[in-house]
């Protein structure tokens, strides 16, 4: 690949959103220095693979869906007057790209997955490529066929699974050497904040996904009360599995100050009630609340694209995420230190 086709092919990948693979792996290196025999290169190595496997699934998942034409699916609704998400695929649409093109990237980035997984297994045991193959078969069964998890209301948890317990319990062995079930007690929590980021994005996006024939957790879930019910678990269900762990003495009290992320869980929450109730919501997408966290340097841009109701609520969640990851990650950094 030329510098100019990465740079192509990264951007269509959807890099920003690999924030949700790239935090967790991050946390779990943090959490496993001090524990077993750290290798900062082995650490690396995970890193990278996760990443670069993140980036293949993006680009999996516009193949399955150019395949099934998501796309005019999504269309067709919008042209009824209903709000759908259809930012997909613009490099096939738009001629920039050929799905001949989108496989070989496909294909690039799953090799650079592969080298960096047995790399670290050749390091730190051949045991560690079930986890890695358990994670890529989910990713790719995500929305290939015959699975298809994301049409049978399975995507979102899924894919928790896969960014939670699957992937930190990866990255941390790949560091320390040995495996450690109590990072549990922070990858459940992660896993949950995750599947919401999904979640979210699919409650808002209910009648795009349908015309697609795409039974999401939303989807699936039928009644306005059962869909926000399931809401309020994904996102508070994390700060209660933290005190639960910081009480069962398996966390330090002190990762009990992920709870600053609470107030952005809120506002997400009772955006959901308000989007569920069609209620006006105006002047929340004037200008996000700066606690929300980074919305993007063009707001006025997204505006213009009428995409603000989609995007505060799917970058709040975002935001959620790396917050959480970050608080972690500077306790775990205090602990070491004192």
């Amino acid at each position: 690949m030329t510098k100019k086709t990465i740079s192509f092919w990264l951007k269509n990948a959807r890099v920003g959103a690999t924030m949700q693979s790239l935090m967790p792996s991050v946390v779990a290196v943090v959490m496993a220095i001090g524990g077993g025999e750290f290798g900062w290169w082995q650490a690396l190595l995970a890193v990278v693979g996760v990443w670069c496997a993140h980036l293949a699934c993006n680009l999996l998942d516009d193949y399955f869906d150019h395949k099934a034409d998501m796309l005019k699916d999504r269309e067709r609704v919008v042209r009824k007057g209903i709000k759908a998400y259809t930012a997909k695929y613009p490099y096939l649409t738009d001629g920039s790209a050929t799905v001949s093109d989108l496989r070989k990237a496909i294909a690039v980035f799953c090799a650079v997955a592969a080298a960096c997984g047995v790399a670290v297994a050749c390091s730190r045991g051949w045991g560690i490529l079930l986890i890695a193959a358990t994670a890529a078969m989910l990713g790719f069964f995500y929305s290939a066929p015959p699975v298809k998890f994301c049409y049978w209301g399975m995507g979102e948890l899924v894919t928790g699974l896969i960014f939670g317990p699957l992937l930190m319990e990866g990255v941390y062995w790949a560091a320390a050497g040995v495996p450690d079930w109590r990072v549990l007690s922070i990858s459940l929590p992660l896993g949950l904040l995750v599947a919401n980021i999904l979640y979210t994005h699919s409650m808002i996006d209910l009648e795009g996904d349908a015309a697609s024939d795409k039974l999401t957790l939303a989807g699936l879930l039928k009644s306005p009360g059962a869909k926000l019910a399931m809401s309020w678990l994904l996102n508070y269900l994390p700060y209660l599995c933290v005190v639960a762990a910081a009480i069962l003495g398996w966390l330090h009290p002190a990762y009990l100050a992920v709870v600053l992320m609470l107030p952005r869980s809120i506002w997400l929450f009772w955006s959901l009630i308000k989007f569920t109730q069609g209620a006006d919501f105006s002047h929340e997408l004037e200008r996000p609340r700066k606690f929300l966290g980074n919305m993007g340097k063009d707001w006025e841009g997204v505006r213009k694209a009428g995409l603000d109701w989609f995007l505060i609520r799917w970058l709040t969640a975002r935001n959620i995420v790396s917050g959480f990851c970050l608080i972690i990650v500077i306790v775990k950094s205090i602990l070491l230190i004192f």
